[in-house]
């Protein structure tokens, strides 16, 4: 091509740089970058020629050109010949200097250019730039700062210019007067410093070696002076900023005299800025620049100036820094540069000045001066070193300071300290022991929250710095390991470093396991003379204490596990071999669990036989004295946490029982319960563990122990005779004999069962009564303390349940049984009734259970008044609150537990049928109480006792249950409570009784009956309340009860049911009715009916609305009329006015009761809605075109009467015997009611009974009849149909004219589905209405039909072939709709049915083309309908019959690929996918030319707006790939086409016209042809898309390809594309501007 194309893309491009939209002027200047990537000099020379010629192009615009300039300069500086480059040079210069005020972008744009371009023509720039620094005369301010920045791109080249430039310059230094020409000669006195000291820097490479530091002194002196003493003083913040960022680099070249004469005046200068400027970054760097430079001229002023030097940067160091701030982090860098620079020159000032300051009163400064200090630790080391002690010293202060950041800085500082030595000096532990405090921190004691303008630190972060500190320090610095160990070990056991003991033994662990790696075999720890290490008793007392509360402290229990594991030997030598074992599994068992799974008492448990195998291997008496002595010193060390200590008792108790010294087992007994803090009631629990455990090997001295301890002074009242407790008020005394009635019980627990028999009368209890009472003058005087009672209950719970669980228990005669229960009775009633407040009736209640069985049994009265005081102490106990903490259910559960265990153990004395009788004559009141709580509780027990009675029934003859019928009587009516608990329960007792008297009747325990096993699955559906279900269920509870009845209990049932009737509780009452209802229905032969008084009170019943038996009555009568007179009954109750009133409604669903008469009442109503016409046109309306449709009065009612009637469960079997008829009655009715109106009488009627909410259903004619038909399918077994429609929202679109046929085709798929059986009936019913004279049910029976064929049930019932004829004689239909829906189902076949597809395929495609060619559709929805049905199909027909239509369909789909409507869109371009897929291997030319034809619509509808129209071009790209024949091309279309997948448009355009260009580039003009087409789309996506393609496919063709391009056509078509109103298009016609290069 010619320069002329070139010129003509870029004129186009530059043209096109003045558009709005930002972004697009980014893409053009991208667009100028690729061109010039191709034709950099052609693309600078369009440039350059544009902006000479454009003079008054805005400067916007003229910035974006030069910063394309600049980056193709820089991409190509190389490829620039000299002529080109001072084209650009001159342009650039012109660009920069035009304005002589600044407009930043535009001129910064151009000095960018110049020095992109003297990277490389340095010399030519400089010529320039040197032209426009003319001695006398200020230059142009961006001629200087390009000179700066060329000083600094290329120091090689620039610098040796700089002795000229800086004579030229230094005398414009006095003339200049704007402070914004000061700013940038400073600018540029920092730049060529910078430049000067890189050169000197890298000499060895420099292009002139000889340049010296010298031939810069002085210039920059004679620049320093007018800098420093004239301008450093300007009012203006950014000139004095730019100086001192000048002076900086500057004092590097300045000479050292003259640097040393100013270094008093200069320092003090740029101190001074600290106080005027608030961004102190570029001080502090020029700060250490100039220390920097007088250190290394070894300066002797600077001691002078010293003081204010590191008060200044002090004061610097002290600013709070703000991690948000990058300036201020920045400033502390510089600022610690600088006290490195001092910290090397003077350590002794350094120090002198800062240590002082960790003593100061403000915070910041003490912060500042610590993080100073660990700087100059660790960058001045070597100064540093004999500083130590002294350093040590200084640091007692901080370590006393409180303040959290304080001590988070002097842990980084100690950490510093460790690193270097300091911790291994003299006073190093203090350090230690204070980094150690800090890891013992707990959490609440720093803060917990900090606001945006607070200083604190977040929660935690000391300690945690602290602990990280001390394992980095004990793991990872190799010359801490000797100060570490064993000085570490002092830490564990004290109590205040409690916190710290997870990272203490993990760092001790680390530490031993290197000492025993350097020495196996050797003791770690040596004690000669070391008196502060806690001793090996000790250490385990400790870590076995705390590994109780294992996750506490981070994890504190693996942590303290471990650390005794590797201490093995020194604990004790024989240790090692079974520690090895116990303790991984220990560890494991941790691993396994958290903190909310963990279970306390396993827990402790496992740690107590871990304790006991511990014991059992050392087996040395001494040694065990020695370890229980230590666990007792340290008891006192967990007042602070009960639950460890508690388990220390235990503990001891273990050791106590392994010990053979019964002397040291008195004493610790002793002294235990002389130190023991009775106060603390968390405490009791764990003394009495200890003595019920050391009980298990000394329970003579642990009885002795208790007795004298009983016999002390401590029960005396009077305070001045008292022995141990002189200083214990009345109430420690009480708390005391609590403790011990605990001790005792855990001793009879714990004890030998063959021992405590003997002990539990003499010793045991009367021991802990004296403890509970005392006497004054004689009189017994008991306590009312609630603790002290809840003491005495547990304790006897224990005792009586040891002696229960003895095996001589049943020869034990508990003289004291009688008093017992009295005591415990007497505390559960002085219980309160109404709430639960402590666990005392439970614990009880648990005594009395276990007293029960023992001998002498109780008498009837007792066992009487114990069961009543029992019942009404928990029965009445009020339920939570909803919403109230769940706290209290735990203690509910367990009383309720507590009671049913005791009922159970007195029942047990008693197992006949009138001991069960008696234990529910005692809750029958609870039964029947007008409280729910009350009756679940009640059904909930008796429940248990018959389930226990039928568990331990022993029937030795065959004997009556003669009281079957009261039990049944009372229970069975709560099947219908109004609590769903109480129901269920009910059940249960129905169950168990009627398995009771089957046992009765000689039935082995282990028989089933399946009448009677039914209950069980009656029982789940009482869950919900539904009254429909659950009378339901007792109507089904109650034939069962009929069916295994007794003949002579039927009478005592009834009755009992009888008197159900007026309970108050109305769905028990209605039960009841119903149970009566179906009694006498099952079993009424035996009894008189009085039907002739049931018929004469009928109507006076009715108006008794909602009385259950008054309804009963009604119903029964109805159905006896009903079956003498049905017809006269349906004709009378069908002229009842509508809509139905209630009582209307319920003679209905009478009429349902009786099978035998529900089928003639349904005939009879089919034929009342078929006789009529169902709507008449309204005469309003007869002379509009759209008359209105006023519903019919007869099929009306007749339709709601269908709906009561079927919606009664006992109309099922009728329901099911004509299931065609009724279904497709219904669903014409359906159809034949869409749209029509209610008569206007009716219309107000519904009104005014809807706002009087009389009507009991809806009266539109509709949804009335879709509402039956839904009720219909219901009571026909068809559940899952309606539940199907009703998911995809197939009844709400039946009702509407625009969802009728989507909800028509949901319930035909669902009957397919769930009612296949059905269908042949069904489909009878329907073939015959196409002759139908209302159109919508044949539209309405042709959607059902067609979607039938969508399922295999048609072809498995033999059904297709007739579908198929009738759905063929429907095609010629004059109904538009009716032929659409014929192609549907004909199109259905191939997912129903498709192995007859092939069979029927020239039927099937010849009326898919015929409906493709479809005239009479003005919509083409009929034309949609066959590409949906060819897409199904193509796949299944015969290759041969698919052959001849090939052609003719892709020929009359292609119009549709970019139609308006998102449907037909995708549905042609799937269908031309599945016309590819069918030519799969044998693709002939001919349709070839159609693929081709089609690939450039589907590329660009990928970015279709519809993801469907998107998503089937995917699928008929994947299609078309292998009819192209090309391997690669193929797999990136599967590669990127998947489904389900995001597409990345660009790559896979760009993939694909690389593959298009290498295997067809003959394409390319057709290609870009068709994409021109689609400049014009409507969619924005699309238009820009077009570009797109064909700027890739010109990226990746070859050049000799070009002439298929109409070069002209395009960049005309792209030129229009830049002027979219759509910014992304635009964007995209310049990107493919850019890219037409290639044919230049």
């Amino acid at each position: 091509m010619t320069r002329s194309y070139v010129q003509k893309l870029s004129t186009i491009l530059l043209d096109a740089i003045t558009d709005k939209d930002p972004l697009v002027q980014e893409q053009v200047c991208s667009a100028l970058c690729a061109l010039g990537e191709s034709q950099p000099e052609e693309a600078l020379r369009a440039c350059e020629e544009h902006l000479r010629l454009h003079e008054k192009l805005a400067h916007p615009y003229r910035t974006m050109i030069l910063r394309a300039m600049e980056t193709v300069v820089s991409n190509h500086i190389s490829e620039l010949d000299k002529d080109m480059a001072r084209a650009v040079i001159l342009l650039a210069s012109s660009e920069m200097t035009k304005a002589k005020d600044l407009v930043w972008d535009w001129q910064q744009a151009a000095s960018n250019v110049l020095v992109a371009v003297g990277k490389q023509f340095i010399s030519t720039v400089m010529e320039e730039m040197l032209s426009k620094l003319q001695p006398g005369a200020l230059p142009h301010y961006f001629v200087v700062r390009t000179l700066a920045n060329l000083s600094v791109s290329n120091a090689f080249g620039m610098v040796p210019f700089l002795t000229s430039i800086l004579n030229t310059m230094l005398p414009m230094l006095g003339t200049a007067k704007h402070d914004t020409t000061r700013e940038v000669l400073c600018y540029a006195l920092q730049h060529f410093s910078e430049g000067t000291l890189e050169y000197l820097a890298n000499l060895d490479q420099a292009p002139d070696p000889t340049v010296r530091k010298d031939a810069f002194a002085s210039p920059m002196s004679s620049a320093y002076d007018i800098l420093f003493q004239q301008w450093l003083q300007s009012r203006e913040a950014k000139l004095r900023l730019a100086v001192v960022q000048a002076l900086g680099p500057m004092s590097n070249l300045m000479p050292s005299e003259k640097l040393e004469e100013q270094l008093p005046k200069l320092l003090p200068g740029v101190l001074t800025l600290y106080k005027r400027h608030a961004e102190t970054c570029h001080v502090s760097k020029s700060l250490g620049q100039i220390l920097e430079a007088a250190v290394s001229v070894g300066s002797r002023t600077l001691d002078v100036q010293l003081d204010s030097l590191l008060a200044a940067l002090h004061a610097q160091i002290c600013v709070p820094v703000e991690s948000t701030s990058p300036l201020v982090m920045s400033n502390q860098k510089e600022v610690l540069r600088c006290f490195t620079v001092l910290a090397r020159y003077s350590p002794d000032r350094l120090l002198a000045f800062l240590l002082p300051r960790l003593d100061s009163s403000t915070e910041r400064s003490r912060m500042g001066t610590l993080h100073v200090l660990r700087h100059a630790i660790n960058s001045a080391a070597a100064q540093m070193e004999v500083k130590k002690p002294f350093i040590l010293s200084a640091m007692r202060l901080p370590l006393l300071d409180t303040n959290s950041k304080v001590k988070r800085a002097v842990v980084q500082v100690i950490s510093a300290m460790a690193h270097h030595g300091y911790l291994e000096q003299p006073g190093g532990e203090a350090l230690v022991e204070y980094l150690v405090q800090q890891c013992a921190l707990p959490p609440e004691v720093e803060p917990q929250t900090a606001g945006p303008s607070s200083e604190e630190l977040p929660a935690d972060s000391v300690r945690a710095v602290s602990v990280r500190t001390l394992y980095l320090v004990s793991t990872t610095v190799d010359r801490m390991s000797d100060v570490l160990w064993p000085y570490l070990l002092e830490f564990v056991t004290p109590v205040r470093f409690t916190g710290a003991l997870t990272p203490l033994c993990r760092s001790l662990m680390h530490l031993a396991q290197k000492r025993q790696e350097a020495a196996p075999g050797a003791l770690l720890i040596q004690y000669d003379g070391n008196v502060t290490l806690p001793s090996p008793y000790a250490i385990a007392t400790r870590l076995l204490a705390v590994s109780s509360s294992p996750y506490h402290g981070d994890g504190r229990g693996a942590a303290s596990l471990g650390l005794l594991n590797v201490l093995h030997r020194d604990i004790h030598p024989l240790l090692g071999q079974r520690w090895a074992t116990t303790i991984p599994l220990l560890l494991e068992y941790l691993d396994e669990h958290s903190a909310d799974t963990l279970s306390q008492k396993e827990w402790e448990e496992k740690l107590l036989v871990f304790l006991r195998d511990t014991l059992a291997a050392v087996s040395d008496n001494t040694w065990v004295c020695q370890l229980s002595l230590e666990m007792c010193k340290q008891l006192p060390c967990y007042n602070g946490t009960p639950q460890e200590k508690n388990f220390l008792y235990r503990c001891v108790g273990t050791t106590l029982g392994a010990a053979s010294s019964k002397d040291v087992v008195k004493k610790h007994l002793r002294e235990l319960l002389e130190t023991a803090r009775y106060q603390e009631e968390a405490e009791h629990e764990g003394l009495a563990c200890c003595f019920g455990i050391c009980a298990i090997s000394h329970l003579d001295d642990t009885l002795t122990q208790l007795e004298d301890f009983v016999r002390s002074d401590v029960f005396r009242k009077s305070t001045g005779i008292f022995n141990i407790f002189k200083d214990r008020s009345e109430v420690e005394a009480e708390k005391a004999k609590g403790a011990l009635m605990l001790c005792y019980g855990h001793v009879a627990a714990r004890a030998p069962r063959e021992l405590v028999l003997a002990r539990a009368e003499s010793d045991i209890l009367r021991n802990m009564f004296q403890c509970f009472s005392t006497k004054v003058l004689g009189v017994k005087v008991e306590t009312k303390d609630p603790a002290l009672k809840l003491c005495l209950v547990q304790s006897v719970c224990m005792v009586c349940q040891a002696i229960r669980s003895s095996a001589q228990a049943s020869c034990f005669h508990f003289a004291q049984k009688a008093e017992l229960v009295a005591q415990m009775m007497e505390f559960i009633r002085a219980e309160p009734s109404d709430c639960l407040r402590s666990p005392i009736r439970k614990k009880a209640m648990l005594a009395c259970t276990y007293l029960v069985p023992l001998e002498p049994a109780l008498e009837e009265q007792v066992r009487a008044d114990m069961v009543h005081g029992c019942l009404q102490s928990v029965m009445a106990v009020l339920p939570e609150p909803e919403g109230d903490d769940d706290h209290q259910e735990p203690l509910y559960l367990d009383t309720m537990q507590a009671l049913e265990d005791l009922l159970t153990s007195l029942l047990q004395r008693d197992m006949t049928p009138q001991g069960l009788q008696v234990m529910v004559e005692h809750l029958s009141p609870w039964i029947k109480s007008p409280r729910g709580h009350e009756r679940v509780r009640a059904l909930a027990l008796s429940s248990c006792l018959l389930q226990h009675f039928l568990e331990h029934l022993h029937v030795s003859a065959l004997v009556p249950f003669h009281n079957l019928g009261l039990l049944i009587g009372l229970f069975s009516p709560r099947c219908a409570d109004l609590w769903p608990a109480t129901r269920q329960e009910a059940v249960s007792c129905v169950h168990s009784l009627l398995y009771l008297q089957l046992g009765y009747e000689g039935f082995a325990r282990d028989y089933r009956d399946d009448a009677v096993e039914r209950l069980l699955v009656l029982k789940g559906g009482l869950v919900h309340s539904d009254p429909a279900t659950l009378f339901h269920t007792c109507h089904s509870i109650a034939q069962i009860i009929a069916k295994r009845l007794p003949p002579n209990q039927l009478i005592s049932l009834l009755l009992t049911l009888f008197e159900g009737l007026g309970d108050s509780d109305k769905n028990c009452s209605r039960a009841a009715s119903v149970m009566i209802n179906c009694l006498l229905k099952e079993r009424g032969h035996l009894l008189q009916e009085k039907v002739p008084e049931i018929v004469s009170v009928l109507r006076s019943k009715l108006q008794e609305t909602w009385e259950e038996h008054v309804r009963q009555a009604t119903q029964y009568s109805v159905s006896l009329l009903a079956s003498q007179h049905c017809e006269a009954v349906v004709s009378s109750l069908l002229g009842s006015p509508l809509p139905f009133d209630s009582q209307t409604c319920i003679l209905w669903r009478a009429l349902a009761v009786e099978p035998s008469i529900t089928a003639q009442v349904l005939e009879l109503l089919l034929q009342k809605m078929s006789r009529d016409v169902p709507f008449k046109e309204s005469r309003a309306f007869l002379l509009s075109s759209c008359p209105g449709r006023v519903a019919t009065l007869l099929p009306l009612a007749a339709t709601c009467a269908l709906s009561e009637v079927t919606s009664v469960a006992a109309s099922a079997p009728a329901v099911l015997e004509l299931y065609p008829q009724l279904f497709a009655a219904l669903l014409l009715r359906v159809s034949c009611t869409l749209g029509v109106q209610l008569p206007r009488t009716l219309q107000a009627k519904e009104r005014r009974a809807t706002g009087l909410a009389l009507a009991s259903r809806n009266l539109d004619p509709c949804s009335s009849a879709v509402d039956t038909l839904q009720v219909m399918l219901l009571r026909g077994g068809s559940e899952d149909v309606v539940q199907c429609v009703e998911l995809g929202g197939g009844w709400e679109s039946l009702r509407t004219s625009t969802g009728h046929e989507e909800g028509v085709a949901r319930l035909a798929s669902a009957m397919a589905k769930f009612a296949g059986p059905r269908l042949p009936l069904v489909m009878k019913a329907l073939l015959c209405t196409h002759s139908s004279v209302y159109e919508v049910q044949r539209v309405t029976s042709t959607a059902f039909l067609a979607e039938l064929l969508n399922s295999s049930v048609v072809k498995d019932l033999m059904l297709l072939e007739s579908l198929l004829d009738n759905l063929a004689a429907r095609q010629k239909d004059t109904c538009a709709s009716v032929r659409r829906l014929v192609l549907r189902g004909l199109a259905n076949i191939a997912s129903g049915s498709p192995d007859k597809v092939r069979a029927h395929g020239p039927q099937l495609l010849t009326s898919m083309i015929s409906g493709l060619d479809d005239g009479d559709d003005p919509q083409s929805l009929v034309a949609l309908e066959a590409m949906l049905g060819l897409a199904k199909l193509l796949g299944l027909v015969e290759p041969w019959d698919l052959r001849s239509v090939l052609l003719h369909v892709a020929v009359r789909i292609r119009p549709f690929f970019d139609s308006e409507k998102m449907d037909f869109r995708s549905a042609s371009i799937c269908l031309f996918g599945h016309l590819n897929k069918a030519c799969h291997g044998n693709c002939e030319d001919i349709f070839l030319e159609q693929v081709i034809g089609g690939l450039v619509p589907l590329l660009l509808h990928l970015q279709d707006p519809q993801a469907s129209v998107a998503g089937a071009c995917k699928f008929a790209l994947r299609m078309c790939g292998p009819n192209l024949e090309r391997e690669d091309l193929a797999e990136a279309f599967q590669k990127h086409l998947q489904e389900g997948r995001g597409l990345h448009f660009g790559e896979f355009l760009n993939t694909t016209c690389k593959h298009l260009m290498r295997h067809f580039p003959d394409l390319l003009g057709r290609l870009v042809s068709t994409s021109l087409f689609y400049f014009k789309s409507s969619w924005e996506d699309v238009r820009a898309a077009a570009p797109m393609l064909t700027g890739f496919l010109v990226l990746h063709v070859e050049p000799e390809h070009r002439q298929q391009v109409d070069l002209e056509q395009l960049l005309a078509a792209l030129q229009l594309l830049l002027k979219d109103p759509a910014p992304a298009v635009r964007m995209k016609a310049a990107e493919t501007l850019g890219r037409l290069v290639k044919f230049a």
